[in-house]
């Protein structure tokens, strides 16, 4: 659908002195383990929806700005991520040349799956078993097995292809792992892309991304799924936490798996779209500071891809909470009501504190589907008609009819030619025109009729 992005004009504002900081307000929740110049900006794609933006009088709260003034007076302690690492993980979870035995492979998949057990029986005692979430575990029941056809083609070529190397360790948390999914053709270094997967900030798992992964592998660019700890097991803090010790693992290591540490993006769906969001937007603010010692820097990121993201939070909590995600659960995962405003990008570079960091951040490229209910088109929308109005560079591509899971799930697994994908890759692989130009059709995975009912019954 051919559209054009709005150009914007951007007075930089005067340099302020230093802030303080201060750490995040983070509570105790189930922790199980221990611890005046005028810029036409070129549109980044060649087609993406805009809008008319209005000036939103959105009110961020003075909540918002004396939490900045505090929370810089805080030492950032992110280069942990780094040292706490084994020497040279070269494939799964470590050893001496990177392959594990069959008894490890084992010992790793039970103590996931206890893991994930464990935590699944904590959220149903949040849950309960009220008639909405019985009928929404009914329908994504009836949506897996319609899709399972491409869940189990997707599934071996995760666990057997020696292209994927599996649970590379960036933390000393026990969701700190990250999968690679590297391209046949290793001549020269690779562009790359760190994908944080989506799951309601309770469900997310490193293994959603595998069929993003195997698509543009296949396309000589390098994947890295970050995994990171989901509610009840950790609160947004240390989602965002994980998500940046993983970005730093990928940009100060991916050279050594054949990645160029100078073509690196960033890209989250649904939660982890917000999750990548918030864990930019925490990086530009780090920056900013003085004394702040980082181990990554935004500027190594050439772009973020947002797909079905949220990014005000006060605008979605009584919309997740008609769809089933409870105001009160909801509250515990984003530590309380008055925290709502930090986890939301969009409030954060409103705040007049702050907003000299909108030039530190890259292109943003936000995806969405306009029959999306889980997370209404409106969300990305939102987004970038701020960001475009205080001068950063942003744009969104809008798919007519497209749910949630559509862009995701079944348009990849219907095979032919990619739309979305298509979109990623002509920013990836922009200065190769030659191969953007070249479109790969994909062999179908799951039967057309199947797609359509999946599409029908998907809770989400």
């Amino acid at each position: 659908m051919p559209s054009q992005i709005l150009p914007f004009s951007y007075l930089p504002p005067p340099k302020s002195p230093p802030l303080a900081k201060q750490a995040m307000y983070k509570p105790l929740i189930y922790d199980d383990y221990p611890s005046t110049t005028t810029t036409t900006v070129k549109p980044l794609l060649s087609r993406a929806s805009t809008f008319n933006a209005s000036a939103l009088a959105t009110n961020c709260g003075g909540g918002l700005t004396a939490w900045y003034h505090n929370k810089r007076r805080r030492s950032n302690s992110d280069n942990n991520c780094l040292s706490a690492l084994p020497d040279r993980t070269n494939g799964t979870d470590g050893g001496d040349n990177g392959q594990q035995t069959i008894a490890q492979e084992v010992t790793h998949a039970a103590a996931e799956t206890f893991l994930l057990t464990r935590l699944c029986l904590k959220l149903l005692s949040y849950l309960g078993v009220g008639y909405r979430w019985i009928t929404r575990f009914m329908a994504l029941g009836c949506y897996a097995f319609l899709l399972m056809p491409g869940f189990v083609q997707v599934g071996y070529y995760y666990f057997f292809s020696p292209y994927v190397r599996r649970s590379i360790v960036y933390g000393d948390q026990p969701r700190n792992r990250l999968d690679l999914y590297l391209p046949k053709n290793s001549d020269g270094p690779k562009p790359v892309v760190a994908f944080v997967t989506g799951g309601a900030w309770i469900i997310g798992y490193k293994a959603w991304g595998s069929l993003l992964g195997q698509q543009l592998s296949e396309r000589d660019i390098i994947v890295a799924c970050i995994d990171y700890r989901n509610f009840p097991q950790g609160s947004i803090s240390d989602m965002v936490k994980d998500a940046s010790c993983g970005i730093s693992y990928i940009c100060n290591h991916i050279a050594e798996y054949g990645g160029d540490p100078n073509r690196i993006y960033l890209m989250g769906q649904s939660a982890g779209a917000h999750i990548a969001a918030c864990t930019l937007v925490d990086q530009v603010v780090k920056e900013s500071g003085e004394g702040d010692s980082v181990s990554w820097s935004s500027s190594q990121i050439n772009a973020y891809f947002g797909l079905s993201g949220g990014y005000n939070l006060l605008s979605l909590v009584d919309h997740f909470h008609s769809r089933g995600l409870y105001r009160s659960i909801f509250l515990s995962i984003m530590e309380g009501e008055e925290s709502l405003s930090q986890f939301s990008p969009e409030l954060v570079v409103q705040n007049p504190n702050l907003k000299h960091i909108i030039a530190r951040l890259p292109p943003i490229i936000l995806f969405h589907g306009t029959a999306d209910y889980s997370i209404p088109s409106d969300a990305s929308k939102s987004f970038a008609e701020t960001l475009q109005r205080f001068g950063g560079k942003a744009e969104v591509i809008l798919y007519e009819g497209k749910t949630h899971t559509d862009l995701f799930l079944q348009d990849p697994m219907r095979g032919g030619v990619d739309e979305m994908f298509e979109d990623i890759v002509s920013v990836v692989l922009g200065g190769d025109s030659e191969v953007v130009g070249k479109s790969v059709a994909r062999r179908r995975l799951v039967p057309e009729f199947m797609l359509k009912l999946a599409h029908w019954v998907s809770p989400f």
